[in-house]
């Protein structure tokens, strides 16, 4: 007793390759155009439709300017490079620095995301020195001196224009 064995026609089940009629070839590429396109229209719709259900996002938090800002930035960023430059060539003030940011984040910190910028500008000056200089050099100690008469300068206008008056 063997196995009986199956045989299949595979020519009587397969669908003809070549259309019967002339008009049969295009409408099979009629059929699958449109149903490419509502496939498309439809992954469309679901990847929008998260969005359109959820909650409406709420609005952008309002950014406390002042006029005076990029002046102020450009200060805090005068004492980052300052705190690490007098600290590098050993002055004992480098602390000084320090504390005097610390005196215009209280004074103009009046937000957290104006006090992370303030902060953000002093990192950026005393991060930009401490990639450059490692040792106190004379060229460091030219900075000092410039960025000592900026910081004066900075502050004077600061004060003139929008001091207390």
């Amino acid at each position: 007793m063997g196995v009986p064995a199956i045989r299949l026609d595979l020519q009587e089940r397969q669908a003809p390759l070549l259309p019967t009629s002339p008009h049969e070839g295009e409408r099979r590429r009629s059929r699958r155009f449109t149903t490419a396109r509502v496939s498309a229209a439809l992954f469309c719709l679901s990847a929008l439709a998260p969005a359109a259900w959820a909650d409406p996002a709420p609005p952008p938090a309002v950014i406390e300017t002042k006029p005076y800002d990029p002046s102020l930035m450009r200060l805090a960023e005068v004492l980052g490079a300052l705190s690490y430059l007098r600290g590098l060539c050993g002055e004992k003030d480098a602390a000084a620095w320090h504390a005097r940011m610390q005196a215009l984040l209280d004074a103009e910190g009046t937000t957290p995301t104006r006090k992370d910028h303030l902060a953000g500008a002093f990192n950026s000056g005393l991060q930009g020195y401490a990639l450059s200089y490692r040792t106190c050099t004379p060229n460091a100690r030219v900075i000092i001196d410039r960025f000592l008469s900026e910081a004066s300068r900075i502050t004077k206008t600061l004060e003139n224009r929008f001091g207390p008056g």
